[in-house]
């Protein structure tokens, strides 16, 4: 369905409508070009067309956002480097760099040399690791890939080393509750860990994964999540004000969103 720089702009610009309504105003987007170029889709058309129903979005909505290319981790390091190749036209429009698709049996380490070519260039690094991937997989985001941020995270509370390091470091976590309850990685939200997670002091954040897909746009996993967990309106004020500090905006750009949080959370000590 996705052919031309038309379809990813309107994509996009629906994407943020959505978010618009529910409340949203900045998003890190990922996009997979791989998945396009490999049927003959020039890059050029995803991101000429994602990168203008971005600008649509600020202009219009007043919802800014950052554009995060993703390797696909099913396929090689090779790839990976290809699709870097034909991003560097556009290396100054994109923020960072990821890993998703097929976590298990394609660990971080496979993509170690590309993940270092790209932060040569000065992208962010962020990568999905310990949704259905090992705690191994989380420790290999943060010791082989240098992530900024980690994407999902629930199975590093397997291991109190692990979890103890990520509170220390305070790197920011990306949870997606209604995709993991898709994908059987919690049996049930009342099983999700994200609860668990805000008590041990980890940075957690409230993120829609493939909302069409996954059933769920960023405000269906907040309301889903807090009454299936029971949390509270401080605790919802800290998962909102984690996805401010842990977004890749500069302090200035942070501060008038933080500064609105403050008016409506609990008093905090």
């Amino acid at each position: 369905m996705l052919r031309t720089e038309e379809d990813f702009h309107d994509l996009a610009l629906a994407y943020f409508r959505r978010l618009a309504a529910d409340g949203g105003v900045h998003a890190e987007i990922f996009f997979d070009p791989q998945t396009h170029t490999d049927r003959g889709i020039p890059f050029r058309v995803v991101a000429d067309g994602l990168l203008a129903g971005m600008a649509a979005a600020e202009r219009e909505l007043g919802v800014t956002s950052h554009l995060i290319l993703c390797y696909l981790r099913h396929l090689d390091e090779e790839a990976a480097f290809a699709t870097l190749k034909a991003a560097e036209p556009y290396l100054d429009r994109i923020k960072g760099v990821g890993l998703d698709s097929s976590e298990v049996g394609n660990p971080p380490s496979k993509f170690a040399r590309v993940f270092q070519a790209s932060r040569e260039r000065g992208l962010k690094l962020v990568a999905h690791a310990g949704e259905e991937g090992p705690p191994d997989y989380v420790w290999q985001a943060l010791d082989i890939l240098g992530v900024d941020r980690l994407d999902h995270g629930n199975r590093a509370l397997e291991d109190a080393d692990l979890t103890r390091r990520l509170v220390d470091q305070g790197t920011t976590l990306t949870v997606c509750p209604l995709s993991n309850l898709k994908l059987c990685v919690v049996p049930s939200l009342e099983a999700h860990p994200l609860r668990r997670m805000l008590e041990l002091g980890l940075r957690a954040t409230v993120n829609a994964d493939d909302p069409a897909y996954f059933g769920g746009y960023l405000l269906d996993n907040y309301v889903r999540v807090a009454a299936a967990l029971g949390l509270d309106r401080a605790q919802l004020a800290r998962l909102a004000r984690n996805s401010i500090t842990g977004s890749f905006l500069d302090v200035t750009a942070q501060a008038p969103h933080l500064a609105r949080l403050r008016q409506i959370e609990p008093d905090r000590d």
